[in-house]
């Protein structure tokens, strides 16, 4: 006895669906990631043998070697660091004022933003430093 062979429809596999969930996911996960905002400044920082962590986060001023100023996240020129001052003063003379100043910025520049902390009455004034190492030589 002959059976009749009925013809299938030949599988298919529909990739869309598939691609659509991917890319959902992928958005889900680029949306909810969070990024590291504040970039790393290489600075050398003197060093002191008499320093300690502070127990508040105080406003701080970073000046790089090449003279130029950041408040925050943002890279300031002479002109605008005044202003950016006068934007957080109230925060400086509650939590004190810290500058970050590289090891190899003129002296100049570090004495303008004191200067400029002064002006706006701004007391606590305090300039970042690192560790002295065991390994140095020390002088009396």
């Amino acid at each position: 006895m002959k059976f009749p062979r009925t013809r299938r429809d030949p599988v298919e596999v529909n990739l869309t669906p598939l691609i659509d969930v991917v890319f959902l996911l992928l958005i889900f996960f680029m949306v909810s990631t969070t990024f590291e905002t504040r970039q790393a400044l290489e600075l050398a920082l003197p060093e002191s043998r008499a320093g300690g962590a502070l127990p508040v986060s105080p406003l701080t001023v970073v000046v790089t070697a090449q003279g130029e100023y950041r408040v925050g996240e943002r890279t300031l020129g002479e002109a605008a660091l005044t202003e950016a001052l006068a934007r957080q003063v109230e925060r400086a003379r509650a939590h004190g004022l810290v500058v970050e100043a590289d090891a190899r910025a003129a002296h100049a520049d570090v004495v303008r933003v004191l200067d400029r902390a002064g002006g706006l009455g701004i007391e606590r004034v305090r300039i970042a430093t690192r560790a002295q190492t065991s390994t140095q030589a020390e002088t009396p």
